[in-house]
């Protein structure tokens, strides 16, 4: 694993294979699909960032790498990619093999170029709030909280504009400081941006150019009356505070057999037509807080009658559920629009009920929005997550805006596409393969937002279809991939990122072995993740238990040792050990089980595994867990039942959930009191090290996780128990060493294992 992580460490990517199968038959009986998980911004401290613009290839446009052959004497450079013949231009006339520019060091395989000539002037950064107000006055009286501390922590020279809504949108106009004033929109009708640029009295001082289209200040808008929307937030802090003050809950009556009038989609339409004209390419994000399911305008999820339920995942199985297609749709529109502009949509979902995310989902994640779920506003997984999109510091997000990424490659492989927070660019070439997984048909996607930590996962075909000549000579059996990455940073300045990998391929007799030691079991089971999750999502009728099972008995039988029909026989190569048990966990996580999950609980879920780098991937298919006891320090703990012990600690890290689970002797201790006395201090330090150990864990991390503590044999335990590998149940004869059993007709990995040799040998 090492290895895989020192790549990681260089280039922020980690590849399935990293010794390629090197034929289409090679790479389809390998089941595993050919990809990539990568992280475009990821930071690294010692990554180089140069002044002026890279040096691309008159063909295929690719740049300037370590991997391209110099000839020093004629000044000339050969692109791996296409294999043409460049000339250096004259800046270039004092390179020679003692002097090389930094993009040639082998080491930096990864680089940043910021091309300082750039008149560019950078537009600050755009804050829209879209707040909902049909929530009751305690959840109120949070989100408000919230929100002032969030406009404290803005950046002076950021430009923020507020929308309220519930049965009606109302525009606050933030630059008339005399009085509060606002201009309100039906939450049924959907407005056009004309009718929206019109009402808002765009046009009363400087009239409406008769062609063209309206963009910001320099098309058609005047300075000043943008201004009434969207200030600069030293300016405004005063006058936003007061109207959210103010701000009541929506005034409307609800009988008690009904649901309050929630117009989410106008609202969200208004936010996204406004800033479109207003401020178009700039990094500009949406920031919707939402307390509850939206029941009026195109994008309402369920009636405002109470009888009927909110969809689940039943309705949306057998397609009964009414709205669903109508609202994705609609907010399939509202993505359009969004990309085409460059603008964010950031989604914090707080509310017990569903509020719509699985119909939301489409247009989170095309603009690479961050997305929140919670249970109140005054829950600490929205109050901490808040706080975090706005803190500068070490554990900053490190926002950037109005992203492209381009992947060019050597000619025997083409791009599926990619699955994770980005759009098609619809860029068409010779590199697009018929075959398209999630964003595909291109080999260009914009990312309107993206930060240090989303990873997108690349998926490739290896076109060739055999190998022609058997001697091949092994100078040319690599593999080219360039990543391109051209986004605005946190700074503002407009930078590109440029990572050039390099992977031997093998085909033919004796490349298993080859392939097997460069197989990356986590990156594997992160993709196989996304994939399932794709599938289950965009093909009706299939059977994600199946698929899996299938390819992982495919590949045992390729990759394991074994004598025909001989299951104690067979073993896996250590670089193959863990999957196995990471798609036994696979299986039962809440990716693929969507039972007693709703449909936005398992989008939310799913979004947040689709940006996630390999490390938290794995996490969320493999809880860890760590033991703390008397006899031992800290250690890891094997995810089963057996774990539980009376006089244990358990910490048991699922992404979403960090839980400390206390033993029963332990709590009994706890709950007597001895902790307090002097003469039990290690009893204390005891129960404070999961403590320490679990507050380090929620500081780094995005969304910030809920925390749970609880007892052996209390309510809560379920969070636990749910996650571990269920070796006894009610039904096993023989008592256990933690007395604990999980009441569940599920398989243990055990049996999971002995079925799974019995058929890889046959």
């Amino acid at each position: 694993m090492a290895e895989f992580l020192e790549l990681e460490g260089q280039d922020g990517v980690r590849m399935s294979w990293n010794v390629l199968p090197g034929t289409k038959q090679e790479a389809s009986s390998c089941v595993v699909p050919v990809s990539a998980i990568y992280t475009p911004i990821k930071p690294f401290p010692n990554m180089p960032l140069l002044p002026y613009a890279p040096l691309r290839c008159r063909n295929c446009r690719s740049i300037l790498n370590p991997f391209s052959i110099v000839d020093f004497a004629a000044k000339i450079w050969i692109c791996p990619f296409c294999f043409q013949r460049n000339h250096f231009p004259p800046h270039y006339a004092s390179i020679s093999d003692v002097n090389l520019p930094a993009e040639l060091f082998p080491q930096y395989t990864t680089i940043e170029y910021q091309d300082t000539n750039q008149s560019l002037p950078s537009i600050p950064p755009v804050f829209m709030f879209v707040v909902d107000t049909c929530i009751i006055e305690e959840e109120m009286g949070y989100l408000k909280s919230s929100l002032s501390q969030a406009i404290d922590l803005l950046p002076d020279h950021s430009l923020v504009g507020l929308i309220t809504f519930g049965t009606f949108v109302h525009v606050h106009e933030l630059g008339f400081g005399q009085i509060p004033k606002t201009y309100v929109f039906k939450g049924s009708k959907d407005v056009s941006k004309d009718q929206l640029l019109d009402h808002l009295n765009f046009f009363d001082k400087k009239p409406k150019p008769p062609t063209g289209v309206i963009a910001g200040a320099r098309d058609g808008l005047s300075k000043e009356s943008i201004a009434r929307f969207l200030l600069p937030a030293s300016e405004c802090e005063f006058t936003l505070n007061s109207m959210l003050e103010e701000l009541q809950k929506d005034p409307w009556p609800v009988a008690a057999d009904q649901r309050s009038t929630r117009c989410t989609s106008t609202a969200l339409s208004v936010a996204a037509s406004l800033l479109g004209a207003c401020v178009p390419g700039s990094g500009a994000r949406i920031m919707a807080f939402v307390g509850g399911p939206s029941t009026e305008g195109p994008g309402a999820i369920v009636s405002k009658n109470l009888s009927e339920p909110i969809r689940s995942h039943k309705d949306l199985d057998k397609d009964s559920a009414t709205h669903f297609h109508k609202a994705v749709k609609f907010y399939e529109g509202i993505s359009k629009q969004l990309v085409h502009q460059g603008h964010v949509l950031d989604l914090f979902a707080c509310a017990l009920d569903q509020v719509g995310i699985a119909e939301l989902k489409v247009a989170v994640e095309k603009t690479g929005g961050l997305v929140i779920l919670a249970e109140s506003f005054g829950h600490s997984v929205f109050k901490d997550s808040l706080k975090r999109v706005f803190q500068s510091g070490d554990d900053d997000l490190g926002l950037a805006s109005n992203g492209i990424f381009e992947i060019n490659c050597s000619k025997d492989i083409k791009v599926q596409g990619v699955i994770g927070p980005c759009a098609s660019l619809e860029k068409k070439g010779p590199l697009c393969s018929d075959t398209v997984i999630g964003q595909g048909g291109t080999s260009a996607w914009k990312m309107c937002g993206l930060d240090k930590a989303t990873s997108l996962c690349l998926m490739f075909e290896i076109a060739k279809k055999e190998i022609t000549d058997a001697a091949v000579p092994s100078t040319s059996n690599q593999f080219y991939f360039q990543f391109l990455t051209y986004y605005q940073h946190s700074s503002g300045q407009m930078r590109l990122r440029v990572t050039t990998l390099s992977r031997r391929w093998v085909a033919g007799q004796g490349s298993v072995q080859e392939l097997i030691s460069g197989f990356d079991q986590e990156a594997a089971a992160a993709v196989m993740a996304r994939l399932v999750s794709f599938k289950m999502e965009a093909e009706a009728e299939f059977d994600p238990i199946r698929w899996l099972d299938k390819a992982l008995i495919h590949i045992c039988s390729r990759f394991g040792d074994y004598q025909k029909d001989s299951p104690s026989s067979f073993s896996l190569s250590p670089r193959f050990s863990i999957f196995p048990q990471f798609m036994f966990h696979l299986r039962r996580s809440q990716f693929v089980q969507v039972f007693n999950n709703s449909p936005d609980e398992t989008a939310y879920f799913r979004m947040i595994l689709n940006r996630e780098n390999v490390a938290n991937s794995v996490v969320m298919i493999q809880p860890s867990l760590i033991s703390y006891s008397f006899h031992s320090g800290p250690e890891p703990a094997l995810l089963d039942v057996a774990a539980i012990a009376a006089d244990r600690i358990l910490l048991l890290d699922s992404y979403f959930t960090v839980v400390i689970f206390h033993g029963s002797t332990i709590a009994q201790w706890r709950k007597a009191g001895y902790h307090t006395l002097p003469e039990h201090q290690a009893f204390a330090q005891l129960l404070q090290a999961p403590r320490d150990d679990a507050d380090a864990i929620i500081k780094e991390r995005f969304p910030v996780p809920r925390l749970v503590v609880c007892d052996q044999h209390g309510s809560q335990a379920r969070f636990l128990l749910a996650k571990l590998n269920p070796s006894a149940t009610y039904n096993n004869d023989a008592p256990l060493p933690g007395g604990d059993v999980i009441f569940t007709d599920d398989v243990s990995f055990e049996v999971f294992l002995d079925h799974l040799q019995r058929l890889a040998v046959q």
